[in-house]
């Protein structure tokens, strides 16, 4: 899946090597998500040694999370160019060097930049390769196989957070880290096994003007990876960051979203496990919660994923999606004042089930929402957005715990921001379909049977050579004009109204 480009069958796979890439991505999302929460443990021992508080200790979480979301249009981009493979074996060599190298630091600095900055960085360019890779093997499967995969979180979650207590009592945080950054080198094991999905014998390229009609769309469906344009003089050019799909009001939706609910949703399995110590909870014991949510998570991913899969509720993703958010928020709203252990253990089973919801559907309504082609860029500028939100959460609400010494109020600040984000998306996503509706339902006049402003606008040249036209997600039209000289005049082609020629 290099620069040469990528070609296969018609439709994804939907199995064979894919349950492999599945499985891959299965580990690759594990220490993504599983490994900033899993540090967490380690943080008392970083107060000590370096006299900090709280919330200068948690930004080591808070800098890794942003690195793994903050450089999502760098790694599209980097994906885009050279494939998934030689991606993710770089980030699996630079997440293991950051561990290593935090490992002697001095400073808390030290710690920002390599536990931090590398180690994110590296995350990074696992994680999203992976689920890029993942939507070209499947599609009937796709919400299952994003389920599976997205319940690798929980899975090292709850395996991590014992294992780097037990790594923290015998060897102390420094050969913690250093064998930590030993483990993270599977994740170049996994990129080795990202290879293309299987197809027909390459073919030299063709000039986009020689191609059939049609053709430029169903090489980007299936390449997934090169957004591919037509321009009049018959030249090929591709776009690494589709950056228009920001112009698509389900997109739009979605990262308003993603927003809200980054900024809490992370907070209280940030400080789960501290609450609990400062309650009095012996040091296993609190770290045993965590393991709680992972196991509880492992169960909701797989299941949500399964029964968004269904044909009924496929279509409704979105809100299901939102209902997830809103059970989220409630179970922290309704539990801010847990004290007891047994308490605790409840709250961890209620928010173990609804963010296994919201981890197994996240992605899955992104792709719905934008389609394959524009799936890559799209998940970069979200991972952008959420990178600023996960900047702005967990370490104010570290800062909040060291000036009040009180975890109430976190808890109540993260749930309403995570339930704002779900009522949100439900009203956002109900305002959307009943615009669209209703537009559907009176067509605009010189039009027959409600055709679109772009359908229209092909009719309009009826006498000149028909420029082919494909159909892109979001309702966007990629028309590809003869170049001159290939007929009698070159036609013009009205552009929708807010979209410049580039994005046509």
């Amino acid at each position: 899946m290099g620069a040469s480009g990528l070609r296969r069958s018609p439709g994804p796979p939907d199995g064979g090597w894919g349950w492999v890439v599945l499985g891959a991505c299965f580990v690759v999302t594990g220490f993504a998500y599983g490994f900033p929460k899993a540090v967490s443990v380690f943080f008392r021992a970083l107060m000590r040694d370096f006299g900090a508080g709280y919330s200068d200790t948690a930004w080591v979480s808070s800098i890794m999370l942003a690195m793994l979301y903050g450089t999502g249009p760098v790694s599209s981009i980097l994906v885009t160019r050279f494939g998934c493979r030689p991606v993710m074996l770089v980030g699996g060599l630079l997440a293991s060097a950051g561990m290593v190298l935090a490992s002697f630091a001095t400073r808390l600095l030290e710690l920002y930049l390599t536990a931090g900055v590398l180690t994110g960085l590296g995350l990074a360019l696992n994680f999203q390769p992976s689920l890029i890779m993942l939507g070209l093997y499947f599609e009937r499967r796709r919400p299952l196989a994003n389920g599976l995969a997205a319940a690798g979180s929980p899975v090292f979650l709850s395996a991590l957070s014992p294992l780097g207590q037990q790594l923290l009592e015998r060897f102390g945080w420094r050969g913690g880290f250093l064998l930590f950054g030993g483990l993270l080198l599977h994740c170049c094991a996994c990129g080795a096994v990202m290879r293309p999905p299987p197809g027909p014998s390459p073919r030299p390229r063709r000039d986009s003007a020689s191609d059939a009609p049609g053709e430029a769309e169903a090489e980007a469906d299936l390449e997934g990876l090169r957004l591919r344009e037509a321009p009049s003089g018959g030249r090929t050019r591709r776009r690494l960051l589709d950056v228009a799909v920001c112009t698509d009001r389900a997109f739009a939706v979605y990262a308003v979203t993603k927003f809200l609910m980054a900024l809490g949703l992370f907070v209280p399995a940030i400080l789960l496990v501290n609450y609990a110590k400062d309650a009095g909870v012996p040091d296993s014991e609190a770290a045993f919660l965590l393991s709680i949510v992972g196991f509880v998570d492992i169960v909701a991913r797989p299941a949500c994923g399964a029964l968004a899969g269904l044909a009924r509720l496929r279509p409704h993703v979105a809100y299901l999606f939102s209902l997830a958010l809103m059970a989220n928020g409630l179970t922290d709203l309704s539990s801010a004042r847990a004290r007891s252990y047994g308490a605790l253990v409840a709250f961890c089973i209620a928010f173990g089930l609804s963010y296994g919801m919201v981890g197994a559907l996240q992605f899955e309504v992104l792709m719905a929402a934008v389609g394959a082609p524009r799936f890559p860029s799209a998940l970069g500028l979200v991972l952008l957005l959420e990178a600023v939100a996960v900047l702005i959460g967990p370490p104010s609400a570290g800062r909040l715990v060291d000036a009040l010494k009180n975890y109430e109020i976190i808890f109540y600040l993260a749930g309403s921001e995570v339930a704002l984000a779900g009522i949100f998306m439900a009203v956002a996503t109900n305002c959307c379909l009943r615009r669209s509706r209703s537009r559907d339902a009176s067509p605009s006049p010189g039009t027959e049977g409600g055709a679109s402003n772009t359908e229209d606008a092909e009719a309009e040249v009826d006498s000149e050579p028909l420029p082919t036209s494909t159909e892109e997600p979001g309702g966007l039209e990629t028309l590809e004009v003869p170049s001159p000289g290939t007929g009698p005049s070159e036609p013009k082609v009205e552009a929708e109204p807010g979209l410049d020629s580039e994005s046509v």
